[in-house]
């Protein structure tokens, strides 16, 4: 049995007394976000995309402003001045920007609004909270953008873009962020708000006059650059990345003070932004990208340099290594990407991505000509040839590939993982070449693996060695690594931090700036005097006016002097680690946090924003689980098997023990439960397991808790009803009519919401699939029967495995899908309905699970022996014998199952039949979320499979329907459920022109559909029926 986690004890770190005196008075200030000083919102906050893990006092979540100023104000009064306090955006720094020790203030919960869009003055003003991609998808009707691209661009949010003056792909042309800032408003400590923007003369002196911290900080930013500027313009490389954090430089531009070139790229450690106005750009009218391969990644750096300096000028030049380059061909995002990197007789090691942009198309046309007759005249270097992606879409699909593998990195097989800790490098592009000779020997010589890829235009390029951090000695190599390469980028005029913030590597600060430093430090004085917002970043705060070069600041973190995850990580039992692998190798890389509601990844966290209901989140609180788990002395891959082996005695035997353990009042603060919350909210989609780029699997992992969690705690009737529906349903069909008028009374609707905690249970089927067939003559699926079959009538024949919820709640889905085939000149087969086992394996009844896999394995095995193609109806029952069995019992013993498509797209060619002209009203795909994750091909083949039928199929952008399996019919689910629903699937079924058109793969989304929106969606099938029955008459 699970050890019960009191997270009031040892070994939990409490929160200290003098902050739960601060939340206390923060409450009664009047405080109106949420204040979460609970263990698991701890957790989850306590990593991000870096290596390090600082586990927070609590943390909060401003509704506004308002909110901002009262814990800015209660902060600095003198009772709480040893609070610390560091606000964090999206997560994604890749070096522990926004961890802390203190409290973590989350701006990007509630503070995601678009305020104002001033098309004409080309001005936007956002609260700090907006996700990037969300203001470019608010701009984009407008022809507009927002300029820095980011590979987090559809998570990081503008304040943590501004707070790391984040620049990415392109920056040459357009900039840091810092580059598009107009206005910030930012709150104090004090409470009171600072609008910086370039001062008139007049302004400034305004501004300088002012009492309070408002003058101070203005006064010592004036100071600064009007008696250090020849020393700034000395020390400060002439980089396009610039010395961020804080950047000196451009205190004064065009003889205004502007107090924005601090903010940027201070990482929270000088006040909360709660505003920003923003320039944006139109976006570019005609765009071509030129795709060049290579034989070797130092060919393709070193000619990206030559190509740099071309008369077509390249609006960007960005270079991927074979390592990053092979992880993407592995992955599901190739498939729309392979026909710009066609393989040859030569291996592609090196790629660079070259765009040009232009308002004007035979002025495009003209450049990317020149540019390629150069390729093809120039002998300097070897190049395996180049393709043309043309068009933004085209371009985007490119992009997304090379977004996509810098998250791949993470996804290597093995214990050593590519780490950011020395990643963002930017040396003068003309000694990008040498550097990296340089850096790669430094890395060489530990024999060290790594991949490499990043914006070769701006001299950053983005390395990423492997380590495994669980092992101390490999541990030991990031201080010895980082000293080496910040001496290198010294050594080549350039920096440690060219856009990914400083972080805990503020150690380094020192170095760079010199006899800067101090200047920094009074700067941090005068806005933050007593340390209090994210201390050991970027400065400690000094007065002293004396320009003295330190070598180091013991104020500041240091890269190994801040707790580190693999430190964490290595307590856990190395048998648990193997067997939650679904769970431990998140590196925080935040994909999961995608803003786009019309994207499936996690829609739990789409429709509740909070972060413990995200994959990240749960792989978190997971790991953190099995750490306390195992320091407890427990084995859990132990209790798992027990827990399996379990039968009907065991269940009986330990039920006084499990009654005891839930009605505990003392058990009521097992860390489990909190555990158990977020579990509870996951879908089960497995969107995450098909779009992570490390495969976080929540739905494997949230299986393998719920089973040993209930090794100790009661479970609901309601996991017991929806676990055993398979092998129920059978028996409720024959008694449909009295089942269907029982579940129309209102008594027995309040007795399942509840009783059984269930809501809204469809009906089932009046007509029942096994007497039609009988009637149609449609043979059952056996080894008999199959084994009449001649070798021609295999090849025209086909076995439909059955699934619980089309036989019995869709039963003419069933009959027309085989009246289609039939049509189509294919005997079909139906193989005798048994339960799949998917709604055992949701609940976590594994034991259950296998034994059911087996048997089910067993009679497809039996069948796959007469070699006739076996396929499913529901798309995510069919995938999980490719998925679920597969890990339970091994690829071996699980027979081949296709969707329909799949096995239709096979005989394209023979599919329609002949002298037949189908009306096309055009038909618009709603997929699966699980079945276009997990199988990312299968939409395409609905479309070619129509296409054999000359109908059109436009495949539609949607998110989660909130249903997935029974989800949405449990009682505690149901406003989630329909908050999910109501994201991006009802605008899409209830908008006018759709009408008619729609068609979806899922029987939960059908089921949602009807269920929210009082219409009846056909499957895909039941649609060219329809068209085919039309065109024959």
């Amino acid at each position: 049995m699970i050890a019960s986690l009191d997270s009031r004890t040892a070994p939990f770190k409490r929160i200290g007394s003098h902050y739960v005196r601060f939340i206390e008075d923060l409450r009664a200030r009047g405080f109106e976000g949420e204040i979460a000083p609970d263990y698991a919102n701890r957790t989850v906050l306590a990593t991000d995309n870096s290596i390090y893990q600082r586990l927070p006092q609590a943390a909060v979540f401003p509704k506004h402003a308002e909110d901002l100023e009262r814990l800015a104000k209660l902060a600095a009064e003198l009772p709480h001045r040893d609070i610390v306090l560091t606000p964090r955006g999206g997560g994604t720094g890749t070096n522990g920007q926004s961890l802390t020790d203190g409290i973590v203030v989350d701006v990007s919960r509630h503070m995601n609004q678009i305020i104002e869009i001033d098309v004409e003055a080309r001005r936007v003003r956002v609260q700090a909270g907006v996700v990037k991609d969300q203001l470019n998808a608010a701009l984009k009707p407008h022809g507009l953008f927002f300029a820095p691209e980011l590979s987090t661009s559809n998570r990081a949010t503008i304040g943590g873009m501004i707070s790391t003056d984040a620049s990415g792909q392109g920056s040459c042309q357009y900039g840091k962020t810092r580059h598009h800032v107009l206005e910030l408003d930012t709150v104090l400590l004090g409470g009171q708000h600072l609008h910086s923007r370039p001062l008139s003369a007049e302004e400034e002196q305004q501004a300088l006059a002012q009492e309070g911290v408002l003058g101070k900080v203005h006064r010592t930013a004036a100071t600064i650059i009007d008696q250090q500027r020849e020393l700034i313009e000395a020390k400060f490389p002439p980089l396009n990345r610039c010395l961020t954090g804080y950047d000196l430089a451009h205190l004064r531009e065009e003889g205004q003070l502007n107090l924005n070139s601090l903010l940027c790229g201070s990482e929270g450690s000088l006040g909360f932004l709660s505003e920003a106005v923003l320039n944006v750009l139109p976006i570019p009218k005609h765009s071509t990208l030129v795709n060049v391969r290579y034989p070797s990644f130092m060919a393709a750096l070193r000619d990206a340099k030559a190509l740099m300096t071309t008369s077509a000028s390249p609006t960007s030049i960005e270079t991927i290594d074979d390592t990053v380059l092979q992880l993407a061909m592995e992955d599901f995002v190739w498939d729309s990407v392979a026909e710009f990197f066609p393989a040859g007789s030569t291996p592609i090691q090196g790629i660079n991505l070259i765009e040009f942009n232009d308002d004007d198309p035979e002025q495009l046309a003209a450049r990317v000509t020149a540019f390629t007759q150069h390729l093809s005249q120039d002998a300097t270097v070897e190049r395996l040839g180049y393709t043309l992606a043309e068009g933004r879409s085209q371009i985007q699909k490119v992009y997304a590939m090379r977004k996509r593998s810098v998250g791949l990195l993470g996804n290597v097989q093995g214990e050593k993982r590519p780490l950011p800790f020395v990643e963002d490098t930017a040396v003068p592009p003309e000694h990008l070449a040498d550097f990296i000779t340089e850096f790669r020997a430094a890395l060489d010589a530990r024999k060290l693996s790594y991949g490499m890829f990043g914006h070769v235009d701006a001299g950053v390029l983005h390395v990423r060695p492997a380590l495994d951090m669980k092992d101390p000695a490999q541990e030991a190599l990031i201080r010895e690594i980082s000293d080496e390469v910040a001496a290198l980028t010294q050594k080549y005029g350039g920096l440690l931090w060219g856009e990914h913030g400083k972080g805990v590597r503020s150690e380094y600060g020192p170095k760079f700036f010199g006899e800067l430093y101090p200047c920094l430090q009074q700067v941090k004085a005068a806005f933050d005097p007593h340390n209090q917002l994210n201390p050991g970043k970027i400065a400690s705060p000094s007065e002293s006016t004396t320009l003295i070069a330190k070598e180091s600041d013991p104020e500041l973190l240091t890269v190994d002097g801040v707790p580190m995850r693999g430190q964490l990580d290595r307590t856990i039992d190395e048998r648990a680690w193997q067997a939650y692998d679904a769970a431990v190798y998140c590196n925080g890389n935040g994909a999961c946090y995608n803003y786009d509601v019309d994207d499936p990844m996690c829609p739990s966290w789409k429709a509740i924003r909070d972060r413990r209901h995200s994959p990240k989140g749960r792989a978190s609180l997971i790991r953190e689980w099995l750490r306390l788990q195992s320091q407890a002395g427990i084995d859990v891959v132990e209790e798992s098997r027990k827990k399996k082996a379990e039968r009907t005695w065991g269940f009986i035997k330990s039920f006084p023990k499990r009654v005891m353990n839930t009605v505990s009042r003392q058990q009521h603060h097992d860390y489990s439960h909190e555990v158990y919350d977020a579990m509870a909210g996951c879908l089960a989609c497995k969107s995450c397991a098909g779009q992570c780029p490390i495969k976080v699997n929540v739905p494997q992992f949230r299986s393998q808790f719920l089973e040993v969690y209930h090794g100790r705690y009661l479970r609901p009737l309601r996991d017991y009803v929806i676990g055993g529906t398979e092998f129920m349903l059978p028996a409720l069909t024959k008694m449909a009519p009295l089942y269907n008028a029982a579940l129309g009374q209102r008594w027995v609707e309040q007795l399942m919401q509840k009783g059984l905690g269930i809501s809204d249970s469809p009906a089932l089927s009046r007509a029942s699939v096994k007497k039609q067939l009988r009637a149609w003559g449609i043979a059952e699926a056996t080894p008999t029967s199959l084994a009449l079959l001649t070798e021609q009538q295999r090849a025209n024949s086909v076995v439909i495995v059955q699934d619980a919820f089309t036989t019995h709640f869709e039963a003419k889905l069933v009959m027309d899908v085989v009246e289609l085939l039939s049509r189509l000149n294919l005997r079909v087969f139906v193989m005798p309905f048994s339960a799949n086992g998917k709604p055992l394996h949701v609940q976590g009844f594994l034991g259950a699970f296998e034994r059911t896999a087996e048997k089910q394995a067993k009679r497809l095995r039996a069948l796959s022996e007469f070699e006739v193609p076996m396929v499913g109806i529901d798309p995510a029952m069919t995938l999980t014998y490719r998925q679920e069995y597969v890990k339970a019992l091994g690829g071996d013993k699980v027979p081949n199952v296709l969707m329909l498509q799949e096995w239709l797209a096979t005989r394209v060619n023979t599919l329609a039949p002949g002298q037949l002209t189908l009306k096309d009203p055009g038909f618009k795909l709603l997929s699966h979320c699980t079945e276009k994750t997990n199988a990312p091909g299968s939409p395409k083949a609905w479309q070619q499979v129509f296409a054999a039928f000359g109908l059109e199929l436009e495949l539609m952008a949607t998110g989660c329907c909130g249903m997935s399996g029974t989800y949405g019919h449990e009682t505690r689910n149901v406003a989630t459920s329909k908050t999910i629903y109501a994201q991006s699937w009802q605008p899409q079924v209830e908008a006018e022109e759709n009408s008619g058109k729609l068609l979806a793969t899922g029987y939960s989304c059908r089921s949602q559909v009807k269920r929210y929106s009082a219409q009846t969606l056909p499957h895909p099938l039941q649609a060219l029926l329809t068209s085919i029955k039309q065109a024959s008459r």
